[in-house]
């Protein structure tokens, strides 16, 4: 803003304060912090008859008439404020400062002689959504106000509904995170919103509730395992008192399903089938995958599939709770190399036909090798493509990169 800031500028700046502190003021109407005043200073550095005549005397004529027209109309809830100023020995009242409550200045930016953009929030909805907050007896602050106002409809009434089924229920410990019985609330919605009814209810439900139990599919690819004629897949639960066919020495992990089913035969071996990224919370503190000599991770050559690596290897590399060593992660068919041999196989949209996003993520746990191959197909430039998919690689590619790096390893 220059020295002199005219009404339309005023009601700019007006603007942009309400945009930075609407959920402080939304807030404060209900009782939750300080009233929050906004103020625009009019004439900033300008007190003084000496700082007139360096402007000049016609540029301030100018701004003092305009800003004379305009305060006739301001509406209730604005004021102008005006101290003295001494021009060639004449002393005389000037603006000097608009404030406005949170009412003023909504209606003053919706003014049609400021020509000031729309304001980004719609304060009555906002105002709404603090009511509903404080009905449900909800931790209002503008932070969570703020994050409220960003969910859909929807998502605000499951939150709402949430809350007030926590209030009524101290005790979650009978249910899973699935299975907690919330009007409205689909069984995946805490995935996404888990935080945030931490911060409005004042509790995380998905610390007191029941844990739930790993269960993993897999397939015993040995092939002495084979030629007993022993069932080839299985699943394994944590806490069952059913033991797996034979302790492997090799652990493969696998995102899918196909390659877990027709992976070949590789002796001391069993394949794994991950679970997406839940891969690093369902697979790091199962007993025999820790024990194992060797562990190996193969997934897509995609920003999800390094991000799942990165995770993996990163929980291994801590020992688990039951006093298991850390555990270090190889992996196979997803470093830079891989990803230019198998280029042929590569696109750049998802199974619905919507282009495959970039990712910003920093993965610390990739090797070099990996790490180029991500940054390549993440980056927000242009790329020839973002995926390759596990199921377009032959399994018996894997098997001969699985037994060439335990060649290494051993």
């Amino acid at each position: 803003m220059s020295a002199l800031v005219t009404p339309e500028d005023a009601v700019a700046a007006l603007r942009r304060k309400i945009d930075q502190k609407w959920a402080e003021a939304v807030c404060a109407e209900v009782g939750v912090g300080d009233q929050v005043v906004f103020s625009v200073p009019l004439r900033p550095g300008v007190s003084t008859g000496k700082a007139v005549e360096q402007l000049g005397h016609a540029a301030w004529h100018e701004w003092h008439m305009r800003w004379r027209g305009f305060s006739d109309q301001l509406p209730t809830g604005v004021e102008l404020i005006r101290r003295a100023v001494t021009i060639r020995g004449v002393a005389g009242d000037f603006p000097a400062t608009l404030i406005a409550d949170l009412n003023g200045a909504v209606a003053l930016t919706a003014d049609a002689r400021t020509g000031a953009e729309p304001l980004t929030v719609d304060i009555d909805r906002a105002r709404a959504l603090a009511s509903a907050l404080r009905s449900a007896s909800a931790i209002l602050t503008p932070a969570t106000l703020r994050a409220v106002y960003r969910l859909q409809a929807f998502d605000v009434e499951v939150l709402v509904s949430a809350v007030t089924w926590l209030r009524r229920h101290p005790d979650a410990s009978t249910w899973t995170l699935r299975q907690l019985p919330v009007p409205g609330m689909h069984t995946k919605w805490l995935d996404t919103h888990g935080a945030l009814l931490r911060d409005v209810a004042g509790r995380d439900v998905r610390d007191e509730v029941r844990p739930r139990l790993t269960v993993m599919h897999l397939t015993y690819v040995d092939p002495d395992h084979a030629a007993s004629g022993r069932r080839r897949h299985d699943a394994w639960t944590t806490g069952d008192v059913h033991d797996i066919a034979y302790p492997p020495r090799v652990v493969l992990v696998v995102e899918n399903r196909d390659s877990r089913l027709w992976f070949p035969s590789v002796r001391d071996t069993i394949v794994v089938e991950g679970g997406g990224k839940a891969a690093a919370a369902l697979l790091a503190n199962v007993p025999w995958i820790r024990a194992a000599d060797h562990v190996v991770y193969w997934g897509d050559i995609d920003a999800d599939g390094y991000t799942i690596l990165d995770q993996f290897r990163a929980t291994l590399a801590e020992p688990a709770p039951d006093g298991a060593p850390a555990k270090p992660v190889t992996s196979i068919l997803m470093d830079a190399t891989d990803l230019h041999y198998y280029a042929q196989h590569g696109v750049n949209h998802d199974k619905t036909g919507r282009p495959i996003k970039p990712s910003p993520a920093t993965l610390p746990h990739l090797t070099e090798a990996e790490t180029t191959a991500y940054n390549t197909i993440a980056t927000a430039g242009p790329t020839p493509f973002r995926r390759i998919e596990q199921e377009a690689i032959p399994l018996t590619h894997a098997v001969t990169r699985l037994l060439e790096i335990l060649r290494g390893q051993d």
